[in-house]
């Protein structure tokens, strides 16, 4: 599926040294500041932002479309605007924003081929990004809706992890995650209906969050994916991510899932207070039986450690899955089958593509429904972990891999059938999609290198509604692991 391959740079044993790197571009809240404060124009940011997707396209291939006219005049609007003393959150900040999302007068490909209209209006999240005072410079790439931890595709090519060009930066959200670690914008906006925030986040050794279902809009869907997929932000600091999620979050008024509001920038620069956090290193059953890669585990003890140490109580222990992947795989194709057979030109979607629309046709209707309708019961058993009870209080926290496996090689995945495709994709990311079941929220915070240099990466989970607890605590590790410290070379520099 890979297009024609761009010289491959392979990524150098562990992080790169502070003097190979290029000169950092400014995260999202320095850029913020450094906007308010004068000391940079919005102008400057975008232009510099579209000078480097432009000088890292041949290589990374972050972005599916460009609006560089568009966003160099919303950002001398933006100058005249904090020139006039205005301030909002994100005031000239460029940002991008996924495949799957609607921006105005720009087509969503979703990671598709063919000729598709462009949508009439922002999506709530992008409306809500614009109130805030971003400027949207384009759309990154997703692999054919949403489907797979890669992103890859005949519509578009192959996108690259900045950390080895070798590998993919993981899917769906892969373009994203790619185009904030290199440094091609401060932070972006990613969707997760099976991992697909996190996934990428890991192996590419950034902070994403999922947020609970709803916390921001999916409209115009209204339940996307029959409500597996979130929308969430990758950034290279939590700080950074806390601040994009503010800024997306909020319901549309005909969203049927609303949560109470969070201040995550606050929980960002907030003590976690003392946890009792659970390691498991076991996934949920699969039908794949695959142990996870050594260092993988190697990592995530380590992160465990580094918890005790900080004055968290850690131990291993497993929540109750269940058999929860006999209500993700319905809801799952169920959700392909709604979007695939909205394409003008089925004839070009993926072999797999089509199989998961035939798959999620038969799934649909009431198989579908029992499936959504066993929620509650999973709510219950899975939420039984986090509950005190006499004599035996609660877990706060669930610590996981992201994944089993370190990022694969682009073209990994090129000519398998959907079946086999969908048994490597269980067997390298086995721990996110129940979170997805659930609706509750999960942070990928980075946890380290191969002996190879490739991004590592590791989950706080928790019930319902407790973003602000898991964002605290990913701060306080940021504090202590200094992740944002170590970039990769940008393209064409360094090793």
């Amino acid at each position: 599926m890979s297009s024609a391959d761009p010289t491959e740079r392979t990524g150098p044993s562990g992080p790169p040294r502070p003097s190979e790197q290029p000169s950092p571009q400014p995260g999202l809240v320095d850029c913020a500041r450094l906007l308010a404060e004068g000391r940079t124009t919005s102008t400057g940011l975008v232009a510099a932002a579209l000078a480097r997707i432009e000088a890292s396209r041949h290589v990374l291939n972050a972005f599916r479309q460009l609006r560089p006219e568009a966003a160099l005049a919303e950002a001398a609007d933006a100058d005249r605007r904090l020139e006039a003393g205005e301030r909002l959150p994100l005031l000239g900040v460029p940002v991008a924003v996924k495949d799957d999302t609607d921006v105005a007068g720009m087509p969503t490909y979703f990671g598709c081929d063919g000729v598709l209209p462009p949508a009439a209006d922002d999506s709530e999240a992008v409306r809500r990004l614009r109130a805030a005072g971003a400027v949207v410079v384009g759309k990154t790439n997703s692999c054919e809706l949403g489907q797979w931890a890669f992103t890859e595709g005949p519509a578009f090519g192959a996108t690259r992890n900045p950390w080895s060009t070798a590998h993919t930066p993981g899917g769906s959200s892969g373009g994203s995650a790619a185009a904030v670690a290199a440094g091609l914008v401060p932070a972006a906006l990613g969707s997760d209906g099976a991992g697909s925030i996190r996934i990428p986040a890991a192996w590419t050794h950034l902070v994403g969050i999922k947020p609970q279902r709803g916390r921001i809009s999916v409209h115009p869907q209204s339940d996307a994916f029959q409500g597996l997929t979130v929308n969430g932000p990758l950034a290279r600091t939590v700080a950074d991510a806390a601040l994009l999620l503010d800024s997306a979050a909020g319901p549309h008024p005909r969203d049927p899932h609303r949560p109470p509001a969070v201040d995550a920038r606050a929980a960002a620069r907030r003590d976690p207070g003392t946890l009792r956090i659970a390691l498991s290193v076991r996934p949920p059953l699969t039908l794949t039986r695959n142990a996870p890669h050594p260092e993988v585990v190697r990592a995530v003890t380590a992160l465990a450690e580094t918890l005790a140490r900080l004055g968290h109580h850690v131990e291993e222990a497993r929540p109750r899955y269940g058999l929860i992947g006999l209500s993700f795989v319905p809801r799952a194709t169920a959700g392909i089958a709604e979007l695939a057979a909205l394409h003008p030109e089925p004839g070009l979607l993926d072999p797999r593509t089509r199989s998961a629309l035939r798959t999620g046709t038969r799934l649909g209707g009431r198989i579908v429904r029992a499936a959504r309708a066993r929620e509650v019961l999973q709510h219950a058993r899975i939420g039984a972990f986090f509950r005190d009870t006499p004599g035996e209080p609660g877990y706060d926290v669930l610590l996981t891999p992201t994944t089993a496996a370190p990022p694969p090689r682009v073209g990994a995945f090129d000519h398998l059938s959907a079946w086999r495709t969908d048994l490597a994709m269980t067997a390298a990311c086995p721990y996110a999609w129940p979170w997805n079941v659930l609706g509750w929220p999960g942070v990928n915070v980075p946890a380290g290198f191969t002996r190879d240099g490739l991004p590592l990466g590791a989950q706080l989970l928790g019930p319902s509604r407790s973003e602000a607890r898991l964002i605290s605590l990913a701060a306080q590790l940021e504090a202590d692991r200094r992740w944002h410290e170590h970039r990769p070379p940008f393209p064409g520099e360094g090793a």
